[in-house]
This record gives C-alpha cells, structure tokens and sequence, in this order.
C-alpha cells in the first residue's frame, strides 16, 4: 500500500502498519513468467542490490531480458506525461496498458490519439493512481503530473514494485529530492528522470570540450532561459470546477484553495504550491550542464534578485524575470531567466555559456559553437555544431535499455544526479523569496542561515496527505 495512504490500513477489522501490508502483498503476488524478483536476481547472479544495505527484505522489482515486453502505465497524460508515453511506445517492445489521470477530458482525448486509437479498448482506465499501481501486469510508471505530485507517486509506485520515469524537476522541495533518492535506495527500482538533455549527443560533445581545457580557465558561466511562449494568465475569478475533473485529487498535498483556470494545467508551474516557475521548470536542464561542465557540486552563497517586472497584474506568483548568482570556488554561475521575450544571451532563448580566457563556449537545444576571444593568444573557435539525434527519444531507450539488461548504473539520468540539480534550482528559489543572500552548508547539507531550512527546506502536506517517510 503507497505512502500516500493513511498510515495504517484496516483488513478484517485488524489494523496493521501498512509497511507489512506491502511486503506480504509482494510476497504473494505472482508476476508474468518472464519476470522473476530482484533480490533473487542478484543473489543468484551476484548482482549488486542497492536496496539491500538499507532495506532488509528487498522488494518485488521486476526484471526483464532484451526480448520481454514491457508494460507500462502512465499518470499525468495531459501535457508532458503523454509526449513522454508516445517516445516509450517507438521502443520495441513496450506496450501501453494503463492511463491515469484526474481530467478524464485528457483520458478521452489521448486514447482519442492515432497511436494508441486501435488498442484504446485494452488499455485500463484510472482516475487513482494509487489503483493503477495494484496492477500486477505493469512493469513501468511513467509520472506526467504536476511538480507537486512527483514525490509521493514516485515513492508510491516505487514501493509497489515498478521501475519508474519521472518528469523533472523530481521534486517540489529540497527535502522531497531527498526522500526521493532514499526511497530509490530503499525499493531498489530502476528510475529515469526526464532530463531528456543527457541523452542529447551534442550537449555530451560540448562537454567533453569544455573539459579539455581549451577554453582556458573558466571564470564565469552564464545560463540564459528566455521563453516568449510561456506567460503567466491574466487573473480571472474563481470558478465551479470544470466537468470530469476531480480537483481535490489534482490538488493532493497541496493546500485547499477554490479552482482557478490561471493556476491549472500548464500554468501550474507560475505557483510556489505546485511548482517553482522558469527556475525548476528549465533550470534542472540548463543548470545541469553548467554544473556538468565546472564538475562541480553545490554553491557556497546564493543570491536571487528579481519579480514581476513585465506582468505585474497577472495572476502568476514565480518571478516573470529572476537573475540569481551563484557563487563557487573559483567560478560565478550566473541564472538569467525572462517570461514573454526570446531575446536572450547570444542571440538565443536558452542557452549554457562558458567564458574563459581562450574562447566562450555556448551550447543550446540545436547545436554547440567556440566563440574566439580576440584579446587572447591562444585563439580557439569551432563552427555550430548541429544537434545529431533525439534527445528526447534516446532518453526512453536508455531507460528501458538499462531495465532490460538490470543496469540502473547504465542511465543518463538517475534519481540522484537529478535530485542534485533540482536542489540547486531550489536554492535560488529560496533566496529570492526570503529576499536575502543565502550560505550553504555542504557539510550539513543545510542552508546556515537561521530559520530558512524550518520555513523553506520542504513543503507542508495537506487534505490528510503526509510527508513521506523512508
């Protein structure tokens, strides 16, 4: 039974910790002939476990060979969850079995879609995702909700016994990152973030050069996010709940506020509630690479400075405009985001660009390119080099590679390494809505500022929700 349950569950008018609910449900299930449990995999092969040193009695994973099928179910299929869905259906051998969602307006509309129409009659239809999970044939969750749900549903479809994918940013707090690698640790499940970006060929290139050291020493690295298709909602007056929406599920853990057209669906993201706006949104993209590029870990100091400069009377809460510096040993990191315009550094509406004192380096979506510095003696520069493959899709057949051959280790973007980035954009979040500079501590893995971590660290659960304990 997922954490999202109460703690503890009533069967035949006993009550029992939900934890041994749970590990005698997989001790009893039956899977597909082609699966067999995790922990006798890897006792048999001597694979290594992770969930092992941390969990005693290991869950119920499955594991597949290159030639099994692949059932997977996906909750959150209005926006990026179904474009996610479609990637996986291109890999052979993956076959869609379950949609959740809590707009059954998005289930009509999606299994309306020419990929799936001919199956549509066989693919099981969920308003709880929690349901969808007690069902034994699927083998893989793919998570589409917004930021808000990430964490309990991960952490839920994880203790049921599946391999995830989960949209980025993994999580909606710093403290949610953190429990979501615990859970990881703990149930042992194969999990893919959506920082599609790793997969891209090009950004791997552009690394691999900045870590020639042909740039020369790299003093400053600028990460520009101007988007002029995302705008936040003029206000609008609260409003009966649309028909086929359960709203209280679509709210969960969040707090218990009247519908709103301007904060639902795809505008979700413009309010601290349930996301952290252009920061979380593209910041776990673009901030992943400027810290794969310096190799380096967390900031020393933070300082976030922005608002809503462009939209002051719209109805959006996250900054429309926030420049937010970092500082680290021997290097600045500089976030430079904007709603409503594309015009953004060198020419370009997102970017990573890397100055040193040889040439800047600057690597977008479409391709990578070494701009000179004329001042200097040791002159490098290297023509646009053009994207080359599919991020996006090579990102599900690394995911469902690495669960075919048992690798989690083999994945372009693991719980842990996403859970990283997603802190840091967090942090300058928290340092321009406390309005003040903020210190990180890695030894304590804290904010040393007084009372920060207490009112910003994670959020509060509501509507009878809890925090998820690992």
């Amino acid at each position: 039974m997922p954490h999202g349950y109460k703690l503890l569950c009533e069967i035949n008018s006993i009550k029992i910790p939900t934890k041994f609910v749970i590990l005698v449900k997989n001790i009893l299930t039956v899977n597909r002939n082609q699966f067999i449990k995790k922990s006798m995999a890897a006792g048999a092969a001597g694979l290594f476990l992770p969930s092992l040193n941390s969990y005693k009695f290991s869950k119920n994973i499955k594991n597949t060979s290159a030639n099994d099928q692949i059932n997977i179910g996906s909750i959150g299929i209005n926006g990026m969850g179904w474009s996610n869905t479609l990637k996986a259906l291109k890999v052979p051998g993956v076959n869609l079995v379950a949609v959740c969602d809590v707009d059954q307006n998005a289930i009509t509309r999606r299994l309306n879609d020419k990929t799936v129409a001919d199956i549509k009659d066989k693919i099981k239809i969920y308003s709880d995702y929690r349901k969808m999970l007690d069902q034994d044939d699927i083998d893989v969750v793919y998570i589409g909700t917004p930021d808000h749900w990430h964490a309990l549903m991960m952490i839920d479809a994880a203790a049921a016994g599946k391999h995830i994918y989960v949209e980025k940013p993994i999580g909606n707090s710093i403290g949610e990152c953190e429990a979501m690698v615990a859970a990881q640790k703990k149930y042992g499940s194969i999990i893919q973030v959506g920082q599609w970006q790793r997969s891209s060929t090009h950004f791997q290139e552009a690394m691999s050069f900045v870590h020639s050291g042909k740039l020369g020493p790299i003093r400053t690295v600028k990460v520009s996010c101007y988007q002029g298709w995302m705008r936040p909602q003029p206000i609008v007056a609260d409003s009966a709940v649309p028909d086929g929406i359960d709203y209280k599920a679509w709210l969960g853990p969040a707090p218990n506020k009247p519908f709103n057209a301007s904060r639902f669906h795809f505008h979700f993201r413009w309010f601290w509630d349930y996301a952290g706006g252009l920061m979380t949104d593209w910041g776990v993209h673009l901030l992943d690479y400027a810290l794969i590029g310096m190799k380096a870990t967390v900031p020393k100091t933070i300082v976030g400075l922005g608002g809503q400069f462009a939209y002051p009377d719209y109805s959006q809460e996250t900054p429309d405009t926030l420049t937010t510096l970092y500082e680290f040993d021997g290097f600045n990191l500089v976030w430079d985001s904007a709603m409503g315009i594309d015009n953004g550094s060198y020419g370009r509406n997102h970017c990573i660009a890397f100055i040193g004192n040889n040439a800047t380096l600057v690597v977008d979506r479409s391709g990578w390119e070494v701009i000179e510095e004329k001042r200097s003696e040791n002159k490098v520069i290297v023509p646009l080099q053009k994207k080359s493959n599919n991020g996006h899709q090579q990102h599900q057949f690394n995911f469902m590679q690495a669960i075919r051959e048992n690798k989690p280790e083999s994945l372009n973007c693991n719980v842990e390494e996403a859970a990283h980035v997603a802190k840091v954009a967090q942090m300058g979040n928290i340092s321009f809505r406390a309005n003040q500079k903020l210190s990180w501590s890695a030894k304590n893995n804290q904010f040393e500022n007084s009372g920060i971590n207490e009112k910003y660290f994670t959020k509060e659960y509501h509507n009878g929700y809890q925090f998820p304990k690992i």
